[in-house]
């Protein structure tokens, strides 16, 4: 088999990983908050789960909120920016399969024209916001062929942000409440 042939092969495979972990999160989605009785790692699992779908919608950061009630809300952004940081994966390898269905979208093309001027910087500020874009940057991260350990590192910060800021909130609505 020519490397050109492997390089097909591996892009169509992780093409078929991302439609099959993105169906059956999509799927279980109503189930997630089970997780939570099991601590950080089942924050962690539920953050994964939430985040390894691309452009479906999943149960996650009500789940972070919720969660920094109840655990120490570092913790909570902690695991949940490590398990978020896991998920987005399926974007990345999404965008190394190959983007020709989502090439045509025009904030794709701002997306990609963004990655190739400063990478880091847009994963970083994408990551740490919550926005309906951000799995299309990590589609362009992945087309792009940026590093994935560049990729998994500017990403775990800024999704380690966010969630920290989400469990605060969380842990700050207990004193408002009560």
């Amino acid at each position: 088999m020519s490397a050109s042939q492997r390089l097909t092969l591996a892009r169509v495979l992780a093409i078929l990983l991302v439609v099959a972990i993105s169906v059956s999160v999509f799927s279980i989605r109503d189930q997630a908050e089970k997780y939570a009785i099991y601590g950080y790692p089942g924050i962690f699992i539920i953050s994964l789960l939430a985040y390894a779908t691309i452009l479906l919608p999943a149960p996650g950061m009500a789940v972070i909120i919720t969660m920094g009630l109840v655990f120490h809300p570092l913790g909570v952004g902690l695991a949940a920016g490590a398990g978020a940081t896991i998920g987005e994966l399926t974007g990345y390898l999404a965008g190394f399969s190959g983007q020709a269905v989502i090439e045509r979208i025009d904030i794709y093309t701002r997306l990609t024209h963004w990655m190739q001027n400063n990478g880091p910087l847009t994963i970083l500020v994408l990551s740490a916001i919550p926005n309906p874009f951000f799995d299309l940057a990590g589609v362009a991260a992945g087309a792009l062929k940026m590093p994935v350990h560049m990729f998994l590192f500017w990403c775990w910060i800024g999704e380690t942000i966010k969630m920290l800021f989400f469990s605060y909130l969380g842990d700050a609505l207990v004193y408002r409440l009560f």
